[in-house]
Order: structure tokens, then C-alpha cells, then sequence
């Protein structure tokens, strides 16, 4: 698969705005690896291939084991992932394939309130909007890992 174009260089402010979000996603206070999770998770859903070489690398640099990484798009049985990071990625699941959503997603908001506090819940939700954005660059322009 041949990359489209460099769409850093067609629009290096525009993609500057994009990047500076990791500011704001690692001033949320939420854990690395919670974020990292929900990263590579939403980059699986979506098929970034760009996405999903990066992410998992960064998860498995900050300590990430690859036993977690190996078994993260069968998060529902593995029993490594805590009850936080399970709200976190049905929360992440739910918004990323958000045309399969229905529209009773009470209990799965339920499951995320009980382990995230309002602000966390926002946040959250902003790592998830963002990762979604930066697929779409990838999976749109074919942006293969480096």
C-alpha cells in the first residue's frame, strides 16, 4: 500500500493543531496506560495500520506487557484488564463504531460512571474523539508505519 501524500507537509499548521492535542491528553491526569489502551484499541476498530505499529509501540515502551497488547481486541474475556480499563474500552468501542451503536447505551454509560468521575468521563471521551481524528488521517492518506 503506497501512501497518498505526506499530509504533514501539505498542511504543517493544520497538523500542528492535531499534535498539540497530546498536550491536553497527558495534562488529563488519566494513566498512561489506560490512554495507551484506548489508543491502540480505537486504531484497531478503525484498521490504521499507522496508528497500530505506533501505539503499540509507545504501550510496550511504557511497560505495557505484550501479553495485554496480544489480547487487547479480546478485552471482554482477558482477565488482565481491571474493571476501569473494561469501562474505559466499551466506552471506547461504543464511540469509535458509533453507526453500530443503537440507542440504549445506559447500562454501558452506567459501567463508565461507576469507575470515572465526570471529568474523567470528558476527558476520556476527548482521547477517544482525538484517536478517531488521527485515524482518519492514516486509513485516508495510507499512511504506512515508519
Amino acid at each position: 500500500m503506497k501512501a497518498r501524500f505526506d499530509f504533514y507537509s501539505a498542511s504543517p499548521d493544520t497538523m500542528k493543531a492535531v499534535f498539540a492535542t497530546q498536550k491536553v491528553i497527558d495534562a488529563t491526569g488519566l494513566e498512561q496506560r489506560l490512554v495507551e489502551l484506548v489508543k491502540l484499541r480505537a486504531s484497531q476498530i478503525n484498521g490504521c495500520l499507522f496508528c497500530m505499529s505506533m501505539h503499540a509501540a509507545d504501550a510496550r515502551n511504557r511497560g505495557i506487557p505484550d501479553e495485554v497488547l496480544d489480547t487487547l481486541p479480546g478485552w471482554h474475556e482477558a482477565p488482565w484488564f481491571s474493571q476501569r480499563e473494561r469501562a474505559a474500552l466499551a466506552w471506547t468501542d461504543h464511540l469509535t463504531r458509533l453507526s453500530d451503536a443503537g440507542h440504549d447505551d445506559e447500562a454501558l454509560y452506567q459501567a463508565l460512571a461507576n469507575q470515572f468521575t465526570e471529568k474523567e468521563c470528558t476527558d476520556l471521551t476527548y482521547v477517544i474523539g482525538v484517536i478517531n481524528m488521527l485515524n482518519r488521517f492514516g486509513v485516508g492518506f495510507r499512511r504506512a508505519p515508519d
